[in-house]
């Protein structure tokens, strides 16, 4: 079922919300970083997985694993720049708020 609620891909189309993939999450997350510090997407993919390729390969239909997933969107999350976080995709909480809970 639509949530009704529509974001735009980077390649134009309309895409639902509630549908995207925890990867097609990750790539919108890495995009909008990538954008805020005016880096390439490669620059973003060697920071976050030590891999200039992995972010491409994601794009490309690869997977990952659940554990590199969380560990990326964490970084990311304890990485964010002065910008607004991707409003679609739900932020982690900081990793010590997270540890405190713990």
């Amino acid at each position: 079922m639509a949530s009704g609620k529509f974001t735009v891909d980077k390649t134009g189309r309309f895409t639902d919300i509630a549908s995207m993939s925890a990867i097609d999450q990750l790539l919108r997350v890495a995009r909008a970083y990538a954008e805020i510090k005016a880096i390439p997407l490669s620059t973003v993919s060697s920071r976050v997985f030590d891999d200039g390729k992995k972010l491409k390969a994601l794009e490309d239909g690869a997977d990952i694993s659940v554990g590199r997933f969380e560990r990326a969107l964490q970084w990311f999350s304890d990485n964010w720049p002065e910008g607004d976080w991707p409003s679609d995709v739900p932020r982690p909480d900081a990793l010590a708020d997270f540890e405190a809970r713990a």
